[in-house]
């Protein structure tokens, strides 16, 4: 079977993964030739999406590229405690959420999918799919296309396979909320867990890395978002110094703060009701984006999937049908899950009021029986590599 994967991101690179695993030739076609892309500073992998790296064989380089993080702590702008739980996890799961930069994640994975035979192609973009007999013809921007039996769409939240599969797919729709990250220096900090302080603009959210730098996000909840091209490093660090005046630790790290990553608004994409044909499946963000600190590991899962349903289906068109089975539950359940998750840091004043008494209730008594169904989630096995695999080049 030939596989073309439309973008080479996580979802992307982690689809090349699984399909080698059950045979498949595959071809990544990707714009960017920096795993880093233009998207993204650092991310969180939890408990599930390690195990979805583990059935891909490639935890440990992960982790590696990372750091764990065992516990999340959760504070009301006044400074008070709301709450203390494990980090993207169950208590007593070894599976320590892992916090690395987005570009380390991209390259480790890559470089798997390298390892295990798939070729990486940069610098084209998807922009037309036909029927072409019995597969499907993909047709690049440099004027090239390319032929195969399953074109997979991992291009992310702006997605041209999934308006290539529906055109009257949903648009992705501003939030309410953006988000500007940096890391600080000279500041002590707590190891080991990950600070998140809801604030009257939103939330800030911090965590110390190996090397003692911190690594801070401010997740601001603004109706219109000022001019990102417009405004300098100088000019963002004094609007949120503005923002967090009261949020604690905000005001130091920003002071400290030596390099300051692209800000970005965050989106919401409606439920997307066209997520695969006979011969085209939307993957990751393409299919759904979660956020909630989920986004890569829900894309790793789909590529996991993905590979099962192939391996056990008499065709294509069928396994596709039964990835989308398989997923269509679980996605649902965290798209509430990331709707809670923005409502808690776009909510107005009374709104905070009210969260400060309840949460510290349903953190202690309810937080590991509401999020059981996310973190123990068991995706199963892939296949072993086969033996002799060799790199199929860049």
């Amino acid at each position: 079977m030939d596989v073309i994967i439309a973008g080479g991101g996580v979802a992307g690179a982690a689809s090349a993964i699984a399909l080698r695993r059950i045979g498949a030739r595959v071809t990544v076609q990707e714009a960017y030739a920096d795993p880093a892309g233009r998207v993204g500073s650092f991310l969180s992998l939890a408990a599930n999406g390690l195990r979805g790296l583990e059935a891909l064989g490639c935890l440990e380089p992960v982790r590696r590229a990372g750091f764990a993080v065992p516990l999340q702590r959760i504070r009301a702008e006044s400074g008070r405690i709301l709450g203390e739980v494990p980090r993207g996890r169950l208590s007593g799961d070894a599976m320590h959420s892992t916090t690395l930069r987005r570009g380390h994640l991209v390259e480790v994975l890559r470089e798997h999918a390298l390892r295990a035979g798939a070729r990486i192609v940069t610098g084209r973009r998807l922009v037309g799919a036909v029927e072409d007999g019995g597969g499907v013809r993909a047709e690049f921007d440099d004027g090239t296309h390319a032929t195969a039996d399953l074109l997979v769409g991992a291009d992310g939240l702006w997605s041209v396979t999934r308006s290539l599969l529906d055109p009257d797919a949903p648009w992705p729709e501003y939030a309410g909320l953006y988000g500007v990250s940096g890391i600080a220096e000279g500041v002590p900090t707590e190891p080991g867990v990950f600070d998140v302080s809801f604030a009257r603009s939103g939330a800030f959210l911090h965590v110390v890395m190996p090397d003692g730098a911190v690594w801070w996000t401010a997740q601001v909840a603004e109706r219109r978002p000022p001019d990102f091209a417009a405004t300098g490093d100088e000019q963002w660090l004094d609007h949120l110094a503005g923002l967090y005046r009261f949020c604690p630790r905000a005001p130091e790290l920003l002071r400290a703060t030596k390099r300051l990553h692209r800000p970005a608004l965050v989106h919401t994409l409606a439920e997307v009701p066209v997520r695969h044909d006979d011969r085209t499946v939307l993957v990751g963000d393409a299919a759904h984006p979660v956020g909630a600190g989920q986004g890569a590991s829900m894309a790793i899962e789909d590529a996991v999937v993905l590979a099962q349903a192939l391996a056990g289906a008499d065709s294509v068109g069928a396994a596709l049908a039964d990835h989308d089975r398989r997923r269509r539950a679980r996605i649902g359940r965290m798209f509430k899950a990331a709707r809670g998750n923005r409502g808690a840091k776009t909510r107005g004043p009374v709104g905070r009021r009210v969260e400060g008494l309840v949460m510290p209730i349903v953190l202690r008594h309810f937080h590991e029986r509401s999020t059981a169904w996310l973190y123990t989630h068991d995706l199963g096995t892939l296949p072993a590599p086969a033996r002799g695999t060799r790199p199929a080049g860049v």
